[in-house]
């Protein structure tokens, strides 16, 4: 079965870190970029990061920026979003996806597919 699952999610203290992770089964993950999205209660989902199959590129939403990292293991077919000074506005369902359709804009979820389940952060005192 072909899917993408998210882990590492929780809550999490203004100013803490958490690390996701974004595991593929079924194929191989590496073949795709992959972008990492999030959706707050109320909000559309957002772009929030992009790494290109080589990560050789990496793209960021201005509102994260200098705070999360995104990264490959290729080995464990797995890609991370690393998030430190966390604030009460990144609560949301964090989603990953590998790229599948040709366009603009790396942050258009429609370009997307093999969309995983989400998993929560929630970033509060």
């Amino acid at each position: 079965q072909v899917q993408l699952v998210e882990s590492g999610g929780g809550l999490v203290q203004p100013g803490g870190s958490l690390r996701l992770s974004c595991a593929a089964s079924g194929f191989n993950l590496g073949y795709y970029p992959v972008g990492w999205f999030r959706q707050a209660p109320g909000k559309e989902r957002e772009g929030v990061s992009y790494i290109s199959s080589s990560g050789g590129t990496t793209y960021y939403a201005d509102p994260v920026k200098g705070r999360f990292t995104i990264s490959w293991d290729n080995a464990k077919n797995t890609v991370y979003l690393q998030m430190d000074s966390l604030k009460p506005e990144d609560t949301a369902v964090y989603y990953c996806a590998a790229l599948r359709r040709d366009g603009k804009g790396w942050s258009d979820p429609s370009r997307y597919g093999y969309w995983g389940q989400g998993t929560q952060v929630t970033v509060s005192s």
